[in-house]
């Protein structure tokens, strides 16, 4: 499965500590693995998905979409904001 992700997925990962970038590319992997892990959302965000997870007892969600054979990473980021800064990005 190929995989695109955003500037704001590469620079959150980029500015992130090792062991933060180390857990992303887990998840991203149990994502591959299991594309429908995520909770898929509706109303704007129809057709989305986001995956949760916990680093350090900090709770943090991934945003991604699945298009054929793509993987399209959007954001990843705490909870608070997440969904607004998703819908800026998508529309």
């Amino acid at each position: 499965m190929k995989i695109i992700a955003s500037n704001h997925f590469i620079r959150f990962k980029k500015k992130s500590q090792k062991n933060l970038q180390l857990e992303i590319d887990e998840q991203v992997k149990k994502i591959l693995e299991n594309p429908e892990i995520g909770e898929l959302k509706k109303g704007d965000l129809r057709g989305i998905r986001v995956h949760k997870f916990t680093f350090k007892s900090q709770l943090y969600l991934v945003s991604y979409e699945v298009i054929g054979e793509t993987l399209n990473l959007y954001i990843i980021g705490t909870h608070e904001n997440f969904y607004d800064r998703l819908k800026n990005l998508l529309y």
